[in-house]
């Protein structure tokens, strides 16, 4: 099947955001109802202070890439090999982020047409994905002035709520989880237990216009249940 995690919202305020995942600062962070790849998007990692939030491409750019443009084939990386392939082995064990969304999207192939659906905590409340970034420091004998800073979403098999769309979803971490997934010096084997999927209970999937296919459209209609109950799984 395809690939999967491609486009998400967040609209959440960022004064929320700061109180949920206790980083200082305060970016103007504008409403998204239809972030798609290679966009920057807002990740929350762990420095020595604490932690901080920061805008990353969405699309891993290695850092012994030869050209960023690998990232558009990086925007998710599969749980079963995070620990074994060279783009996300050394990610995976000292530069790990958490993703905030509101809601994301996959699509069910209806006949001869795709129908888009959007999932989202059944209490509304902003789902934690889990998240790996690199520095890329420019092109060999080319450093970048600035190094860039790039993010991918980690998948897994998909729950009850998301295996009538696809096979996989992404990873969810739990509240109580945040600090053991963004703690560099956590225990692999801890941290690998964190990838599963989501319990079926919180999550809940309804349909939306096709709206949300064109990635110029980006306001509160592609995210409105689309005639049909607002919870089909």
């Amino acid at each position: 099947m395809r690939g999967m995690c491609g486009r998400f919202v967040l609209t959440t305020p960022v004064s929320a955001l700061k109180e949920l995942f206790q980083f200082p600062e305060t970016p103007n962070l504008a409403p998204r109802w239809n972030v798609a790849p290679t966009q920057d998007i807002a990740a929350v990692r762990r420095e020595e202070d604490g932690n901080h939030l920061a805008l990353l491409r969405w699309g891993l750019v290695p850092h012994w890439a030869d050209d960023p443009s690998i990232g558009s084939r990086m925007i998710n990386a599969r749980a079963e090999t995070l620990a074994d392939k060279p783009a996300f082995r050394t990610a995976f064990r000292h530069r790990r982020c958490l993703i905030p969304i509101d809601a994301f999207y996959e699509w069910k192939t209806e006949g001869k047409r795709k129908q888009p659906y959007a999932i989202r905590r059944r209490d509304r409340t902003p789902l934690a994905l889990a998240g790996l970034w690199e520095s890329w420091p420019g092109p060999k004998g080319q450093p970048l002035p600035t190094p860039m800073q790039s993010a991918t979403i980690v998948t897994t098999g998909a729950n009850a709520v998301l295996r009538p769309l696809h096979d996989r979803m992404p990873v969810v971490v739990a509240p109580g989880d945040w600090d053991l997934w963004l703690d560099p010096g956590a225990p692999l084997p801890m941290v690998q237990d964190l990838l599963r999927p989501a319990p079926d209970a919180d999550l809940e999937a309804y349909p939306v216009s096709t709206r949300v296919n064109s990635v110029r459209n980006d306001d509160e209609s592609c995210i409105v249940a689309f005639d049909a109950p607002p919870t089909l799984f």
